[in-house]
């Protein structure tokens, strides 16, 4: 499944993407309980499906099993008020308040070398918050603090379970799902300290989505290609096979010291192009256009706007 948040007559609710439709998941669950007579309809969807997308994962493998039968009694209803056109919803970022964002620096062999930085002996973490998470059809601002706006193509991956102490054989089974992040940062204010986290932490500094594709649909998350565009121009261009720390190293080393809770996002690292290293430098600018693009999750694209003071 493709899982989506969306908005419609500014309600918000979680659905499934197919085929230019959104299948809206609470109201299919529930008039599905509600045809078949079921006298506490509203609080069952409340519980197993409701409207935002950490409480659906939190709900684990009774609430997929809930939401895989609420598609398939929409789309045998073909009711119109539970299959929404795409072109009538707003997409948003598919998880909004993460508790955690854990980010993963220096994890693309290519990019560890034009950084100038040898290979690390573990994963470099770091974090962003909830203030930076956008949607697909948000525009990334650009705040008036710095002139060197960079973009990083991101693979994200969503915890879908409680997870402590995980092996790397079981890692993948915590995984609900993947996604497309950028890692919107801003050098100068990044590297004037030896933490990064000022420059990354930035207000709409997280585009994500435009959707989760779920782990069902992608059993194996090496051997994928991403790709970054600015404005139609290629700027990166790797494989996921290229990770330096793959997602169930990543899983395993991250769960040994913190508990990894349900909507969870990691972003996994990005490949060589960024413009801080190009010579001479490139920077984002008013009105960029910055299109990611991953093999089997989709396209994730937004614009550069300035913010005035």
């Amino acid at each position: 499944m493709k899982l989506v948040t969306f908005t419609i007559d500014e309600d918000t609710s979680i659905g499934v993407y197919q085929e230019g439709k959104i299948i809206d998941l609470h109201a299919s669950f529930l008039k599905q309980l509600m045809t078949a007579g079921e006298a506490r309809a509203q609080e069952i969807a409340n519980a197993h499906i409701p409207r935002d997308m950490i409480g659906f994962l939190e709900g684990g493998e009774k609430s997929f099993a809930y939401a895989q039968k609420a598609v398939d009694f929409a789309l045998q209803t073909d009711d119109s008020s539970l299959i929404l056109d795409r072109e009538d919803v707003r997409l948003e970022a598919p998880i909004q308040r993460p508790q955690k964002i854990i980010c993963v620096g220096q994890n693309y062999r290519e990019h560890i070398l034009e950084m100038g930085r040898e290979l690390p002996e573990y994963p470099v973490l770091f974090a962003k918050f909830a203030n930076a998470i956008i949607g697909p059809e948000d525009n990334i601002p650009f705040h008036p603090i710095s002139e060197q706006l960079d973009y990083e193509a991101e693979f994200a991956f969503v915890i879908g379970k409680r997870a402590k102490n995980v092996s790397e054989k079981d890692a993948l089974d915590y995984v609900a799902g993947y996604t497309i992040g950028n890692d919107v940062t801003y050098r100068d204010i990044q590297r004037r300290t030896p933490q990064w986290l000022q420059g990354k932490s930035v207000d709409g500094s997280a585009p994500l989505g435009p959707w989760l594709v779920t782990s069902d649909e992608i059993a194996d998350p090496s051997g994928l290609d991403i790709s970054l565009f600015v404005n139609g121009e290629r700027r990166q261009k790797s494989n996921t096979e290229n990770l330096v720390f793959t997602i169930p190293k990543l899983v395993a080393f991250i769960s040994e010291m913190m508990t990894l809770e349900p909507g969870d996002i990691i972003m996994t690292g990005t490949p060589a192009g960024v413009g801080f290293a190009m010579e001479p430098q490139r920077f984002l600018k008013d009105g960029d256009i910055v299109r990611i693009e991953i093999e089997k999750i989709g396209v994730l694209e937004n614009k550069i706007e300035k913010v005035r003071r």
